[in-house]
């Protein structure tokens, strides 16, 4: 196991599940993690966890929505550990229904949180990285960007969004300067069921989190498989599903 103690690394999403998982596991491995979500008593309480158990933590008030947010994420990090080497960008929510239903409002937060807030994370790092002359770009998207399930479309529109911005900037950091890795779990147990509007769908996603999901541990694991690899060797997209079906 390679080590992480010269890593900073900003989460966003981190007040829990998979987010709070990889902040937990990063810093347990040496990293200096830096915990960002709109729930600041949560992501204080968990850095303040991390600290206590020996690790380096801090937090941010964070709305990936805000770009000026992000910009100060990165800022707030910089300015505590003196650099960012990673950013996993985490957040995200999956109110989904059947495109009938006409959930616009859905679907704009979608837009809004899956998507508008992964470009709100590269625009705020791209050119820190530059400067730094290296800099890695981690985002936590999904299967179901791969297969689109009925009531999923607009959820799974905005993640495959996310990969082709991945994919895009991968082939455009020809320079070695920027990495980029996409991780793409299936179901997690996590509490993103909460976020879905509508009732039976939300009962029914529990089920199968609880049928085949896995621990939010297991993607955080391969944020940090991801993260440890040398310079010189980039994972561009891992995806991580249970070894059984429902």
């Amino acid at each position: 196991m390679l080590s992480l103690h010269c890593k900073v690394v900003a989460i966003t999403g981190a007040s829990g599940g998979i987010g709070e998982a990889t902040a937990r596991l990063l810093a347990q491995r040496g990293a200096a993690v830096v915990l960002a979500a709109r729930r600041s008593e949560r992501i204080d309480a968990i850095a303040q966890d991390i600290r206590e158990e020996g690790g380096r933590a801090a937090a941010c008030v964070v709305d990936v929505t805000k770009a000026e947010d992000l910009r100060r994420l990165v800022s707030t990090t910089i300015e505590r550990y003196g650099r960012i080497d990673v950013l996993v960008n985490n957040a995200g929510i999956a109110p989904i229904s059947p495109l009938a239903d006409l959930d616009t409002e859905g679907w704009t937060a979608m837009i809004d949180v899956n998507l508008r807030g992964m470009l709100n994370g590269v625009a705020a790092t791209l050119p820190v990285f530059r400067e730094q002359g290296t800099g890695h770009l981690v985002s936590i998207v999904s299967v179901a960007g791969l297969s689109v399930s009925p009531s999923m479309a607009v959820y799974a529109a905005t993640k495959n969004a996310v990969r082709t911005v991945h994919e895009g900037l991968r082939r455009e950091s020809t320079d070695g300067m920027v990495r980029t890795t996409a991780i793409s779990p299936g179901y997690v147990r996590t509490d993103l069921a909460d976020s879905m509007t509508d009732p039976h769908i939300r009962e029914q996603t529990r089920k199968s989190m609880d049928a085949v999901g896995i621990p939010p541990a297991a993607v955080a694991r391969a944020v940090a498989f991801a993260i440890e690899q040398p310079g010189d060797v980039e994972i561009g997209e891992i995806n991580v599903r249970p070894t059984a079906q429902a």
